[in-house]
């Protein structure tokens, strides 16, 4: 059984068992959350879209790590100008274990 839930303006298609990283939820490492936007819930052939969300569905994770992706370098430059910029981002996330699916 699978989903299609939405978190921090994204979507996401996961399973039980799954670890997934998303933008940053205000949450410890080891407490159980539930997502209850989903847009879609499938079990081998059979898929249940909602109109937009999945009326009692949800998605229970649990917060394994909180975390920083790598750094996105920005570089600017304007030729013949003697202008140069740098500057760097790391975007912050919450990896989520999936535990179950219901319907």
């Amino acid at each position: 059984m699978y989903a299609v839930i939405k978190t921090g303006g994204k979507q996401y298609k996961v399973a039980a068992g799954e670890k997934i990283k998303v933008e940053q939820i205000a949450a410890d490492v080891g407490q159980e959350i539930v997502i209850d936007q989903v847009l879609a819930v499938g079990n081998g052939a059979e898929l249940t879209v909602g109109t937009p969300l999945v009326a009692g569905a949800s998605v229970k994770a649990t917060v394994v790590a909180q975390g920083k992706h790598d750094k996105v370098r920005i570089f600017k430059m304007r030729r013949r100008k003697h202008y140069q910029k740098h500057g760097g981002h790391r975007q912050t996330y919450t990896e989520l274990e999936i535990g179950a699916v219901t319907v």
